[in-house]
């Protein structure tokens, strides 16, 4: 291996991933030996294939709430420990491969720019031809531009002391764990950079309206946290994106019910507005280079997860009242199940 690949480290995390978690894990032992697997309670052998491999393995105690946020954290934790020397380090997914190339990009953007913490590239779906809802993936992982960024996703090399310094994830965070602590690397002025580059291979497998629905409840969850953790710093964060969860998801819909007998029924006809906006969102998304089919997709799913966003926001709310501790929303299921 090259001489940068032992001032880099990655982090996996992971339940019942079965093949797509060896995929995973050979993409990063082709460019590091230091990897870490962090495993959430797997059943299917997923632990011993890892360490059958010579990863590092991490066994979650499964007694504590489970988030994304502490298994990254407790794999930052063990990386540290194991390599102290490691500079860097790139988290991914079980169910994501890192492309060949993309951590010696990385590395060479974080050393020749000191003000950036953070780097990402472009995810694209291993299979968005199989289902409308992975087409609406790929779509997603494609949007934004290329430079200085707000956002990342759960592939991300950071600049360890940065992320260290910070104290990494925050474990209440169920959803939009990265937007949330991509708030405070930036509120110490640190740069996050997304570069015209191909970096991961994702593998939603997502075939089921419940699934769609749950991961876009998930992400109204996720504005609502997010929102009350930051919502009124400088950065506003996700504070437009949850008032249109509310509007759309629950004011109008809501509005057509309640007049319903007032209106003679006329009411309904206001929803008229979600075909309306799933033609304009597509008509855009066209514009900005995407196919029709990528783009009619999008459409539709943008403008009907504002529903699914206001039940994930107020679930938000009702389990603050009740001084409850958010529990993770799980939209995927495992590998065992699904296949």
């Amino acid at each position: 291996m090259q001489p940068w690949t032992k001032r880099v480290g990655a982090v996996a995390i992971g339940r019942n991933e079965g093949e797509r978690l060896r995929r995973c894990l050979e993409s990063l032992q082709r460019e590091t030996d230091r990897v870490v697997y962090v495993d959430s309670g797997s059943d299917d052998g997923s632990p011993e294939m890892a360490r059958a491999r010579g990863v590092e393995v991490v066994d979650l105690d499964m007694s504590i709430p489970f988030t994304a946020s502490r298994a990254r954290n407790t794999g930052f934790e063990r990386l540290r420990l194991r390599w102290p020397e490691v500079e860097f380090v790139q988290f991914v997914d079980g169910d994501m491969e890192v492309l060949p190339g993309w951590l010696q990009v990385a590395v060479e953007t974080l050393d020749s720019q000191p003000e950036v913490v953070a780097v990402i590239g472009w995810r694209r779906e291993r299979h968005p031809e199989r289902s409308v809802y992975n087409r609406v993936c790929d779509v997603e992982w494609r949007m934004g531009g290329v430079g200085e960024t707000e956002n990342f996703g759960g592939d991300v090399m950071f600049r360890a002391e940065a992320l260290a310094e910070v104290g990494g994830y925050d474990t209440q965070v169920i959803a939009a764990e990265d937007d949330e602590l991509g708030v405070r690397l930036r509120e110490r002025g640190g740069v996050l950079l997304r570069l015209d580059h191909d970096s991961t291979l994702h593998d939603a497998d997502m075939h089921r309206f419940r699934q769609w629905w749950t991961r876009a409840k998930r992400c109204g969850h996720a504005y609502a946290q997010v929102s009350a953790m930051h919502g009124g710093g400088r950065h506003r964060k996700f504070v437009r994106e949850l008032r249109r969860a509310w509007l759309m998801g629950a004011v109008v819909p809501g509005t057509a019910a309640a007049l319903t007998l007032p209106t003679l029924g006329l009411s309904w006809l206001g929803l008229g507005i979600y075909p309306l906006n799933a033609v304009r969102i597509a008509r855009d998304t066209h514009r900005r280079g995407f196919d029709w089919p990528d783009a009619v997709v999008w459409g539709v799913s943008c403008a009907l997860s504002p529903i699914p966003q206001a039940f994930g926001a107020a679930k938000f709310l009702l389990d603050r009242v009740r001084d409850k501790r958010p529990e993770i929303i799980e939209w995927k299921g495992t590998a065992k199940r699904r296949r």
